[in-house]
């Protein structure tokens, strides 16, 4: 691929990397999506609609404190650090995308990154509308570290049925893009799964990593099948060859 005039990228990357990690993804059983963390298990339409945080948001602020926590356990894999690796060696545009709310990314060195649904540790308060950086628990209703109120923070999380965050720029990467690449999602989820289908129709050469074929497979001009952790690394080398 890397024979082939390429200036502009755009990378979305999904759960499955994040996986790789050993952090849990939503999962579907009997028909039902659902997120496990320790022993306890989340209906989706329970802890990731804004419906649900107005219901119980005692319920929802213990998932996402949960999660938070979680990455204190965790590590960036290589999948990350390749990524992070493309990202301070490659010459020309690059925009990492990614769907996951984890800092894996951050923590293996990437710079030209966007989170398009949101972080885990960051803080919207309600009441002034500014968001924060976020290490703690938001469980116990702490105060807005710009406005001072409390009880007014709710995790930085693009929900089902709010808009992702920064999606001009995004269709913008995807419109300048000679190259966009899909790693470890299903293609499900939208807008996310119509990306490929933009870049492809502005000209870019399309590649697709994942465990197996995505929904919008047919979109791509390739498909790598097997592990992020094996399959990107090997990308990258390819992509720096001189």
């Amino acid at each position: 691929m890397n024979t082939i005039k390429i200036n502009n990228i755009v990378v979305l990357t999904g759960a499955g990397i994040s996986a790789e990690s050993g952090l849990e993804t939503f999962r579907k059983r009997n028909g039902e999506t659902f997120w496990p963390v320790g022993d306890d298990v989340f209906p989706l339409e329970d802890v990731a609609t804004a419906e649900a945080f107005a219901r119980d948001p005692e319920l929802v602020q213990t998932f996402y404190d949960q999660r938070r926590a979680k990455l204190g356990t965790v590590a960036p894999n290589a999948t990350h650090r390749a990524l992070a690796r493309l990202d301070a060696e490659w010459p020309g545009d690059l925009l990492i995308v990614t769907q996951n709310v984890d800092d894996l990314h951050e923590r293996a060195g990437a710079k030209r990154l966007l989170h398009m649904h949101g972080e885990l540790k960051s803080a919207w308060c309600l009441g002034c509308d500014a968001r924060s950086r976020w290490e703690g628990n938001l469980i116990d209703g702490p105060a807005c570290p710009a406005c001072g109120a409390e009880g007014q923070l709710r995790p930085d999380i693009v929900w089902f049925g709010e808009m992702p965050y920064e999606m001009e720029r995004i269709e913008e990467a995807l419109r300048k893009a000679d190259l966009f690449v899909s790693i470890g999602t299903s293609g499900a989820v939208y807008p996310a799964a119509g990306f490929v289908q933009t870049a492809r129709y502005m000209g870019a050469r399309t590649l697709e990593m994942n465990l197996e074929p995505s929904q919008g497979s047919v979109f791509f001009h390739e498909s790598r099948i097997g592990r992020a952790g094996d399959l990107v690394p090997v990308w990258v080398d390819e992509m720096l060859k001189p």
